[in-house]
């Protein structure tokens, strides 16, 4: 028997096991994992390591479920009503789940419970699409004999591997789908942020599902790559590194599995001369310190007309000058620490990067001088880069903005379609017609105009080396499925 786990607000019950097939056990080879807080750099939680025996296990819990157990027979309004119940179950632990994200990852205490609240959505929102989503379509056989049904089923077992930056909604967009549609899930966060999945786990538990239909394993690489590797799992949804991505989908080439992939980006911000460039850098500035950076869609490419270059650039650094850094709990802080050590060296060689480019360092570039302990970096804005630097072409996942000059419409799409990426973009404008004719140009999976937004209801995923398929929406949930052709005499 376990003790609670109390850091702070969180309470989890099982933390140095892991949930499979329906039972809290311990983890074959006894491991644990140690999860840091970026911002006193304290350890924060102990959970369970799992090994690759436990993957295995997982595996089977949820091929069992699926092949034989009662979750992908029953109906999608049935299923429904589980999804809705898991919810109710989260409800009162929202704020358990914004407090762990500000503990595992330092995001700020202000915004937590807007994103957590974002994330717990995915439930009601994918329990609301069952009724009316058409899982079977009667169409007519060309040869007019009998009748034809065309069928949505589960593609079967999924192996929901979420990372770091937003552990609980990434996560929850994923399983929520995955469940309406029937299939079953064995779930692994990213070692650094688990407790979001514990929770969802101990929900999940409270909710009555079916032993086997959600699962949690928590380890790091050689065991994760074990989960993707397995046989029996049919997909894999993963969000993460192009790095991972790659190895991920030559894995499910390799034995023809399905995956989606929500990769990495270096989304372009284009500034049509119409626009005010104080308008576009409050934007532009709030954007790109929005998780320090480490959101894969921010907006960290501006184009912008050469002739106006140094008055957008300007207008940034008045802005970034105004940005507080500082203990995510602080009620004035505006950006927190970067999630862990490694990230922070990262984004600091990015930096010196730029430099030995010849990239002009506006502003930022250095740790706080106030923070004398946590992950912290200045917001850091670099302008006159050109579009084969390093910091113009690489994905940062930290708060550096880079500013680039083109010389007309047509030469700041080009621009911003010059990038291994294209997961998200922006066009700033006045002129609605000006920004269609920009979206339609650009080649990226979802660009907004003259804002940072999303909406839940449409597809979200990204062209080129950003990924393959798409999350959101009904789109989001036909990723979890298979078309079966059914002909009837």
């Amino acid at each position: 028997m376990t003790t609670p786990m109390v850091a702070g607000e969180i309470r989890i019950a099982h933390p140095q096991q892991l949930y499979i097939d329906g039972r809290w056990i311990d983890a074959r080879r006894g491991g644990r994992i140690e999860v840091l807080s970026p911002s006193s750099e304290r350890v924060i939680a102990v959970v369970a390591e799992a090994s690759e025996e436990d993957m295995d296990a997982a595996v089977a819990a949820a091929r069992s479920a699926f092949d034989s157990g009662p979750w992908p027979r029953m109906s999608p309004v049935e299923r429904s009503e589980f999804l809705r119940r898991l919810a109710a179950a989260l409800e009162p632990r929202l704020p358990e789940l914004a407090r762990a994200w500000c503990e595992q990852v330092g995001a700020l205490a202000s915004v937590a419970p807007y994103v957590i609240g974002a994330g717990k959505h995915w439930f009601d929102y994918y329990a609301d699409i069952a009724a009316h989503y058409p899982f079977e379509e009667v169409r007519m056989p060309f040869d007019t004999r009998g009748k034809a049904l065309v069928r949505r089923e589960a593609v079967g077992v999924v192996a929901a591997i979420a990372p770091w930056n937003n552990p609980f909604g990434i996560m929850a967009g994923k399983i929520a789908p995955a469940l309406l549609a029937g299939c079953t899930v064995v779930m692994k966060p990213a070692p650094e942020t688990p407790l979001e999945a514990y929770i969802i786990a101990e929900a999940a538990e409270a909710a009555g599902l079916p032993p086997g239909v959600l699962n949690l394993v928590t380890g790091h690489r050689d065991a994760s790559d074990h989960l993707v590797c397995h046989a029996g799992v049919d997909k894999v949804s993963f969000t993460g590194s192009v790095v991972a991505g790659r190895r991920i989908a030559s894995v499910c080439g390799g034995r023809v599995a399905r995956c989606t992939l929500e990769l990495g980006g270096k989304s372009a911000a284009i500034v049509l001369d119409d626009y005010d460039p104080a308008l576009a850098a409050k934007t532009l500035a709030s954007t790109i310190t929005m998780s320090a950076g480490q959101i894969c869609a921010t907006l960290s490419r501006v184009i912008v007309s050469r002739h106006r270059h140094d008055e957008l650039v300007e207008a940034v650094r008045e802005q970034m000058r105004t940005i507080r850094v500082g203990d995510p709990y602080d009620a004035r802080s505006q950006m927190g620490p970067l999630a862990m050590e490694r990230q922070r060296a990262k984004v600091e060689e990015y930096i010196a990067i730029g430099r030995r480019e010849g990239a002009e360092l506006v502003s930022g570039g250095a740790r706080p001088s106030h923070l004398e302990r946590g992950y912290y970096i200045q917001p850091t804005l670099f302008a006159k880069v050109t579009p084969q630097m390093r910091i113009a072409q690489e994905e940062i996942f930290g708060p550096v903005l880079s500013v680039l000059a083109c010389e007309d419409e047509a030469d700041a799409v080009r621009i911003a379609n010059d990038s291994p990426f294209g997961l998200y973009g922006a066009v700033f404008t006045n002129d609605s017609r000006d920004a269609l004719r920009v979206a339609r140009a650009v080649r990226t999976g979802t660009i907004s105009q003259n804002h940072f937004r999303f909406d839940p209801g449409l597809p979200f995923g990204g062209f080129k080396q950003s990924g393959l398929g798409r999350e959101g929406g009904t789109a989001g949930l036909e990723a979890f499925t298979e078309l079966k052709s059914v002909l009837l005499d």
